[in-house]
């Protein structure tokens, strides 16, 4: 380990010479691309050469157009991994268990297997996410996880390792930092859009009477080959990054880099840096963002998983009506999601709302677990269940939290795959907590989860509280460094206001540097 870190510590001399080097280059608007930061800067470096005049009607003018070709493709697609994963709980009520002859905990180590996959496959994921390009990665992986749905569901997992973590870095490295929570609210909302939509959808399969396949087998199958034919399109309609986007000119790629500069997280990069992946992993915010990431996916399998055989177990509900009462539930998470984001946006504070999101839920699991199930607290336990939904507001919150709070992109990439890891692994640990035997209540369970989200809420603070000193220490940074301590954090500004162009400021954003070695970065909590 001492080893490990001298080496990091002899990389970041080095590169703080030749960053040096590089911002005087800048300000003369003379790159030397020889030079060893410039070649192991971000792609998006020799975009940068001269700083172009943008106007905050251009960087909107580029943003409706990012919106109108990037994030369709990213809604739609998020939407059919969400489906794909929530078909096997409204397959539980119509037969798998009994057909597919599970019992025991059988029914929660498949439902649990598919995120095995996912947890596996996360390092492997990380290094292909910086090697080779979103328009090759992004068609394989949908493509290869639609087969995956029609013949295993642990392959389905390994497939859809990176659909995360893409994504993340998709909306990063488009988006500005006060434009990314309501895209990834965008995307991830879809959790909802399966919820209700899917519900209609596999009541309407329900009625089909096959006499070669099970119901089940009919919706594994009609969802794998909508996947399949996605992927397809995909590759066709998805490009790389704003500096190769066709729907942009030539002129508009380059301001649509410059819109970026504020953000000091960079574009794309296809060398993949084990420094910054340390570095990544020796910070305890990374930890607590991850952690926190993991207890909400534990708690997530009540729902994902759980959802429709505990409604169908409320006070005993057919399989039709526990389907169709997860319709409001879906339109309820999708609603949630938009909502918090959108006050993340408002009042730029991820933080206070982050927390909130996880008082409801504390409330309608301590309703589950203690109300009475009988038939007279109907409406107060369809109550406590749909409060569970504010747990889906919270994970996109997650997402762009700790989106906004990492540069370098093999260190963006390795911990948005950790971020992928932790979920895989609450979802693997979840349906553990409801056992066959505590079956339909599930009320030992349900009480972990309360405590869970206890700890969640406790949290979040500690992270404000290491995010407020890294803060403080990056103003004594700037002021050994010749810089002004106070530097203005343009990236949060709903209005476009052009990147600081004193003697240095700005001079670092596509260099490929991490939140750490970059002194201007600013933290948003």
């Amino acid at each position: 380990m001492a080893n490990l870190r001298n080496a990091t510590s002899t990389d970041s001399v080095d590169m703080k010479n030749e960053q040096d080097h590089i911002e005087t280059a800048i300000q003369r608007n003379e790159y030397d691309h020889e030079s060893k930061a410039f070649k192991h800067g971000d792609k998006a470096l020799a975009m940068a050469e001269e700083r172009v005049v943008l106007t905050d009607e251009d960087s909107k003018r580029i943003c409706r157009a990012i919106d109108k070709h990037v994030l369709p493709i990213l809604v739609w697609v998020y939407f059919l991994q969400i489906l794909d994963k929530t078909v096997i709980g409204y397959s539980a009520i119509y037969g798998l268990k009994t057909n597919a002859n599970l019992v025991g905990n059988q029914y929660s180590l498949v439902g649990a297997s598919g995120y095995w996959a996912q947890a596996i496959a996360q390092p492997l994921g990380a290094f292909l996410l910086v090697k080779y390009p979103v328009k090759w990665t992004m068609p394989v992986m949908v493509f290869c996880w639609g087969a995956a749905q029609i013949g295993a569901r642990f392959l389905l997992g390994w497939f859809e390792a990176c659909c995360l973590p893409l994504f993340a870095m998709i909306t990063i490295s488009w988006y500005r930092r006060s434009e990314q929570p309501w895209r990834v609210a965008m995307w991830y909302g879809t959790n909802g859009l399966a919820n209700a939509l899917g519900a209609p959808l596999v009541f309407a399969l329900g009625l089909i009477k096959s006499p070669l396949l099970h119901v089940y087998q009919i919706i594994f199958l009609m969802t794998g080959l909508l996947t399949v034919v996605t992927g397809v399109i995909v590759y066709f309609l998805i490009d790389n990054s704003v500096m190769e986007a066709r729907f942009l000119s030539e002129e508009d790629r380059v301001k649509g880099v410059e819109r970026l500069r504020a953000n000091n997280q960079g574009v794309t990069s296809n060398e993949f840096k084990w420094r910054q992946v340390l570095e990544m992993f020796l910070e305890p915010k990374t930890w607590i963002f991850w952690t926190m990431t993991f207890f909400l996916n534990v708690g997530a399998s009540v729902s994902t998983i759980f959802g429709p055989l505990i409604i169908k177990g409320l006070v005993g509900f057919s399989a039709e009506k526990a389907t169709l009462l997860q319709i409001p539930y879906g339109v309820l998470q999708s609603l949630l999601i938009l909502g918090t984001c959108w006050l993340t946006m408002r009042y730029k504070n991820k933080s206070i709302v982050l927390a909130c999101t996880t008082l409801p839920v504390i409330v309608g699991v301590a309703i589950l677990w203690k109300v009475p199930r009988v038939k007279a607290n109907t409406g107060v336990l369809l109550f406590g269940y749909y409060q569970i939904a504010f747990l889906y507001a919270s994970l996109p919150l997650i997402v762009a939290w700790m989106g906004a709070n990492v540069s370098g992109h093999s260190k963006k990439t390795a911990a948005m795959c950790g971020f992928n890891f932790s979920q895989a692994a609450g979802h693997f640990l979840g349906p553990q907590l409801f056992k066959e035997s505590e079956a339909p209540h599930y009320l030992n369970g349900l009480k972990v989860v309360m405590c869970i989200f206890v700890a969640i809420f406790v949290l979040v603070w500690v992270q404000v509280a290491i995010l407020m000193y890294h803060n403080k220490h990056k103003r004594a940074a700037r002021i050994r460094n010749g810089k002004k301590a106070d530097i203005v954090d343009t990236s949060l500004d709903k209005k476009y206001v052009a990147a600081a162009s004193g003697e240095k400021e700005g001079a670092q954003a596509f260099l490929d540097l991490t939140d750490r070695e970059n002194d201007e970065f600013t933290y948003v909590y």
